[in-house]
């Protein structure tokens, strides 16, 4: 059985072990070196002060992550999120992302979150570093294309696109004051669980 905790610095070396291959082996992500230890273990305690940074274990082992940053970092920004999300290339195709993001999401609605959006690293045609696969994931949780930015990313001696897909999981009011994003640790556990 999978189940969903949130994330803390001592995860990092099992949460390195799932991103290195990406890094690595692919065009998923436009980072060309694996980080150290150290700097996994910064990027995991800065976003927790904010945002959910979630793990997926099943037996107690860490099977895949996903976590939010800022959309942009202006004040008017600040009900919109970029989503991250990598499973264990061993373990894909189980539902693991799906149960990752709809967690993520729940957390995200009650922080007061709009808008998720992703980021996402496109091939023209598929090959054997990108292929269009993480777009119809996004699509099936309900996201949708809103932009593409041509031949951005270079990575293994070619040139890839990068696409933005949305979703919205609240509702634009229009009021006069929208009310603030609750930070992720002031959030309680009988709010989370």
């Amino acid at each position: 059985m999978i189940s969903i905790r949130t994330a803390t610095e001592d995860d990092a070396e099992e949460l390195l072990a799932i991103y290195a291959p990406y890094v690595k082996q692919t065009a998923i992500t436009f980072e060309y070196d694996v980080p150290s230890k150290k700097d996994f273990k910064s990027r995991i305690s800065h976003t927790l002060e904010k945002y959910p940074y979630l793990v997926a274990e099943e037996d107690g082992k860490i099977v895949g992550y996903a976590y939010v940053s800022p959309f942009k970092e202006r004040e008017a920004y600040d009900w919109s999120v970029e989503t991250s999300i990598y499973v264990d290339m061993i373990q894909k195709r189980k539902g693991i992302g799906r149960l990752l993001y709809d967690r993520l999401e729940e957390i995200l609605k009650k922080q007061g979150i709009l808008n998720v959006n992703a980021c996402i690293g496109y091939p023209q045609i598929d090959d054997e570093y990108l292929t269009k696969d993480s777009v119809y994931f996004h699509e099936k949780l309900g996201y949708h294309m809103v932009g593409t930015f041509h031949q951005c990313g270079y990575k293994f001696g070619r040139w890839y696109d990068m696409v933005w897909m949305e979703k919205f999981i609240g509702e634009h009011s229009m009021q006069r004051n929208q009310p603030d994003v609750i930070p992720f640790s002031n959030i309680s556990c009988e709010m989370l669980y």
